[in-house]
């Protein structure tokens, strides 16, 4: 049965748009948002449907995490270093 089975087309692309996040800076966080909603949608497919893919979309899911974490660090790291860097003469921690 499961050589029948055809693997369902919104897994590879959770998985896509997740290892896009991850690579992406900046914009990857949109992209990962979509990840995950796709991720989801294409497991609740696969239960319904019997397809393959389930890894697939497992996969694009935590890459889709993993893109969102890293792009929200740099923002967050950009956003520091502007607002520590635009005043030199005060101190952050004074």
């Amino acid at each position: 049965m499961a050589g029948n089975a055809r693997t369902n087309t919104k897994s590879v692309i959770s998985l896509i748009l997740g290892i896009l996040s991850i690579v992406i800076p900046t914009f990857g966080i949109v992209l990962g948002i979509i990840g995950l909603v796709i991720s989801r949608i294409g497991i609740r497919e696969i239960e319904n449907l019997n397809e393959n893919g389930r890894g697939l979309a497992t996969s694009g899911f935590i890459c889709s995490i993993i893109g969102i974490a890293i792009n929200l660090f740099w923002i967050l790291l950009a956003i520091w270093l502007f607002y520590s860097y635009s005043n030199p003469g005060q101190h952050i921690y004074s």
